[in-house]
């Protein structure tokens, strides 16, 4: 018996009755139960994370109808193969995302989901746009990656997996639960943020405690305290999944999309500028007498536009995003708040990561200087520090965007040249309140005439040596361009800034440190 024909209306219903039902199984992820739980959990699901992300109805999916292929039955169970990847706008400029749905099999890594991340990763690089990863998941998926075929089929098959050239820039968030894939793109990554009581991990405390018989809190193990603090890897910790997405917002906002372009430009907002009148009330005038620099940064820069990243971590060192004029540029500074300033190898790694970032996306450096030099002793030896001396000087001398420096009260010692003295500036200025030397004078007494502190002579060599050290002197060498009044610093900068805005390339620099291994 042979059936009539459709007819043209009953084709397209069943062809919209096909693709409805197949599209809500995919948008259902784990399904309600799991996401109930999430919610009442104060957690957003992996879909909700994107539509935080993204401008509103901009989000175009890759891959929504993925699923695993290792059996029939993972179909059902697989919808996107726990990972929503795809296309949006933040603030008007596209973007890609990769987010990890831990309803579906703890966002494990299979044959199929890590081809979606391979596409996304291929398409931001050839089309210039950022990267953004909000991770969440459990790892490699069993038994698909077990034996000898599971390896060979799963692993290393994407060759690019964990090269970073920096075309664009890569955001990560930690919003749960992060072991494999994520923990690998989030390390990858130029910016790192990371929930509190979420946890990120080479393994879970579990399989740890089967190969090592160690028990341990996850805390512990991979915690925001571990990474904020100890490790230096993440830039940034909050409380909510929302804040951890408005944190990846904000810093693509200081960024170009590519690494060929420059940085967007802002509008600068009232009032900024408004502290340089009183800016040098904010630091004591006694040379040893502790400030907190990071308001003589948010003086100088626009109003509220300072991003401070990895605050917790290398403390002695402030790193952060800011505007002046409405252009982005990169703050180092030393921080006497902590040590007085001392520069210690937490600190050299943090600074270090800093200058790739800028030189990487076209960031012109603003370093203020005061510090009474680098940290000595045999922990300091211990912990490698002349090994991340050199390495803070071989970064900074590859840096190819504008570099500019002021020395606010002391540069001495090797850390004259760390912190942009020298030709490692495009323009050294000092205030009038500067004292650059080779070593602090008090210690300069006792090694070149053999008085101590406290004997006769004492404070009348240390008046002479004192004396040779201020920025008038250092001016006269020109290795200071300029000896600048406190209260014109901002002025000061806006006008380097243009002079040295590399307009014969359009802004962009070199990349020297592109392939800079990622971590820090």
């Amino acid at each position: 018996m042979t059936l009539p024909p459709e007819s043209r209306e009953e084709f397209r219903r069943r062809l919209e009755e096909e693709y409805a039902a197949r599209q809500a199984r995919a948008l259902a992820m784990g399904g309600e139960a799991k996401l109930a739980k999430r919610t009442a959990a104060g957690m957003l699901n992996a879909r909700s994370r994107v539509e935080r992300l993204f401008d509103a109805g901009s989000f175009n999916e890759s891959g929504l109808f993925s699923t695993s292929i290792h059996s029939p039955e993972d179909a059902e169970r697989t919808p996107a193969d726990g990972k929503i990847t795809g296309y949006g706008r933040i603030d008007g400029r596209w973007a890609a995302v990769v987010s990890n749905d831990f309803t579906v099999l703890g966002a494990s890594s299979g044959t199929t989901n890590v081809r979606k991340i391979a596409h996304m990763k291929r398409v931001a690089t050839a089309r210039g746009m950022p990267m953004v990863f909000l991770g969440e998941s459990s790892g490699a998926r069993l038994p698909d990656t077990m034996g000898g075929r599971g390896m060979g089929l799963g692993l290393g098959n994407d060759p690019t997996q964990y090269q970073r050239m920096r075309e664009t820039p890569w955001a990560a968030a930690v919003l749960g639960l992060c072991y494999g894939s994520s923990f690998l793109y989030t390390c990858c990554s130029d910016f790192r943020v990371m929930k509190k009581g979420a946890v990120m991990a080479v393994s879970s405390p579990g399989l740890i405690e089967l190969a090592t018989k160690e028990k341990i809190d996850p805390q512990e193990l991979g915690g925001w305290q571990v990474h904020t603090e100890v490790t230096g890897i993440m830039d940034l910790a909050v409380d909510t999944d929302e804040e951890a997405i408005d944190a990846i917002k904000r810093f693509l906002s200081y960024l170009p999309s590519h690494h060929n372009a420059a940085p967007p430009v802002a509008a600068v907002p009232a009032g900024s500028g408004e502290g340089m009148r009183d800016i040098l009330d904010l630091i004591p005038s006694g040379r040893s007498q502790v400030y907190d620099v990071r308001r003589v940064v948010a003086a100088i820069a626009d109003r509220d536009s300072v991003f401070e990243l990895k605050a917790r971590y290398g403390k002695v060192a402030f790193t952060g995003l800011a505007r002046i004029g409405g252009r982005t540029v990169g703050f180092i500074a030393n921080n006497p708040l902590y040590k007085g300033g001392v520069l210690d190898t937490e600190a050299s790694n943090k600074v270090v990561s800093f200058l790739v970032l800028c030189d990487s996306f076209n960031i012109p450096l603003v370093q203020l200087v005061d510090t009474p030099g680098f940290i000595i002793g045999a922990e300091a030896e211990r912990r490698g520090a002349t090994a991340r001396i050199v390495n803070f000087m071989n970064a900074l001398q590859l840096v190819s965007v504008p570099r500019l420096s002021v020395i606010l009260r002391k540069s001495y010692g090797q850390a004259y040249l760390n912190m942009g003295g020298g030709r490692n500036s495009d323009e050294v200025a000092a205030w009038p309140t500067a004292e650059v030397s080779f070593m602090t004078p008090q210690f300069a007494v006792t090694i070149v005439h053999g008085v101590r502190e406290g004997e006769p002579g004492f404070d009348d060599l240390l008046g002479d040596m004192q004396k040779g050290n201020s920025a008038w002197e250092i001016a006269r060498t020109h290795a200071v361009q300029n000896v600048i009044r406190p209260e014109s610093t901002r002025d000061y900068l806006l006008n380097m800034l243009e002079i040295h805005s590399l307009k014969l390339s359009g802004g962009i620099g070199q990349h020297l440190m592109r392939t800079w291994p990622t971590g820090y």
